[in-house]
């Protein structure tokens, strides 16, 4: 019997000087400790730097590792191409700083495969969770998180944490709606998929901050704090057929 397979996206801009490194890091837990069937697809949005070389470099010494390359920024962008022309079971993305331990991400695909979950996400702001990172992105992240849930009436704890998983139901149905090129995308497609009943699994993981993070934070919070604005006036325009996915899915 086949096992699933999973499409493990790798959103990168400008990042030649980490990003084999990383793909290497990742290939040797998936060989060891992986469950599933798995790609590594590397999606270089917008590189100057010689990324693309680098992606493509790899891509040829390895079989299990694949190019998409996009003249645009923005890592919505990123996602929505290569998980919409995905054909794997489930598809997931982490961060190429790898901040997020990469044992999580048997526990991310259990949700999905396993356990029914439509999309599963990773979160720091949990009991259970363990981070290292600055006084000012865990203020800033905690207050952000306060305004989606009380703006949008979510209950997912931490929209932004770049470690999310979907079932390819799920991304055919929820992705095509989102909107936003860029860094909202991820609460914007949360936001979408718990308001049309799909299950979302919130798990907790260990996280450590990248001292080379190149996330302008403030100005990526004022635009998420927009994107919130445009969703909640929007949000009873979404389509309730959705919530069948899920209710089909249940163990």
């Amino acid at each position: 019997m086949n096992r699933p397979r999973v499409d493990i996206v790798i959103p990168v801009l400008n990042e030649a000087h980490v990003l084999a490194g990383s793909v290497a890091k990742v290939r040797g837990y998936l060989r060891a400790r992986f469950l599933y069937d798995w790609r590594i697809v590397i999606v270089d949005n917008g590189s100057i730097d010689g990324t693309a070389v680098v992606a493509r470099e790899l891509c040829d010494e390895y079989s299990d590792v694949r190019l998409m390359t996009l003249r645009q920024k923005g890592r919505g962008r990123a996602l929505r191409q290569a998980w919409l022309q995905s054909d794997a079971d489930a598809v997931c993305y982490m961060d190429v700083d790898l901040s997020t331990e990469l044992p999580y991400l048997n526990l991310l695909l259990d949700a999905i495969l396993k356990d029914g979950y439509d999309v599963a996400t990773g979160s720091r702001l949990l009991p259970a969770s363990k981070t290292r990172r600055s006084l000012l992105r865990e203020a800033v992240s905690r207050v952000y998180n306060l305004i989606v849930r009380a703006a949008l009436g979510t209950n997912f704890s931490d929209a932004q944490c770049g470690f999310k998983a979907m079932s390819r139901a799920a991304v055919q149905a929820i992705v095509p709606q989102v909107r936003d090129e860029s860094w909202f995308f991820d609460t914007e497609m949360l936001t979408l998929a718990e308001k049309q009943g799909l299950r979302i699994a919130d798990i907790p993981v260990e996280w450590n901050e990248d001292d080379d993070s190149r996330v302008k934070i403030l100005r990526t919070a004022w635009e998420d704090l927009k994107g919130i604005w445009r969703v909640r006036k929007t949000i009873k325009e979404v389509r309730p057929e959705v919530s069948a996915l899920s209710a089909g899915r249940r163990p």
